[in-house]
């Protein structure tokens, strides 16, 4: 079929382990996303959580660095302009042990963000490497 989209690599928040994110960054790279790689520290604040964001995704000097700058950024995205969007988050568990407030904020945010590419026909994912149980595993196929 000529024209057709190549599928998402993945369309949501899912936690994977080190190895299935490495394949999926490989197809998406080979679709030509954008692949970012995120690594949160150890009982992260949200200000290098969304210093991790801003770096990985280049967010616009404009980003107001709280909760909703962050779902503003990540449901614009118009400075990178890409056919498809994978981000991989690494260190999950330390960064939100025994899982908080701010880690149920930020699983929502993300999965806002992801509602919005999908609507918008765009593949957007996370892979949250060796995530809480909180958040979906990846279906196999």
């Amino acid at each position: 079929m000529t024209g057709a989209k190549p599928k998402p690599v993945v369309a949501g928040v899912f936690r994977c382990g080190a190895d299935q994110a490495g394949v999926l960054l490989r197809q998406a790279e080979a679709q030509r996303y954008l692949t970012a790689s995120i690594d949160l520290p150890p009982q992260v604040t949200p200000a290098t959580l969304f210093e991790g964001f801003a770096s990985a995704l280049r967010f616009p000097e404009w980003f107001g660095a709280n909760w909703d700058a962050l779902s503003d950024c990540l449901t614009d995205l118009s400075w990178l302009d890409e056919s498809g969007y994978l981000i991989t988050l690494h260190g999950y568990r330390d960064a939100f042990p025994g899982g908080n407030d701010e880690s149920e904020t930020f699983q929502s945010v993300l999965e806002d963000a992801c509602a919005y590419w999908q609507e918008e026909g765009v593949p957007f994912g996370v892979l949250v490497e060796d995530g809480p149980a909180a958040i979906p595993e990846l279906p196999t196929k």
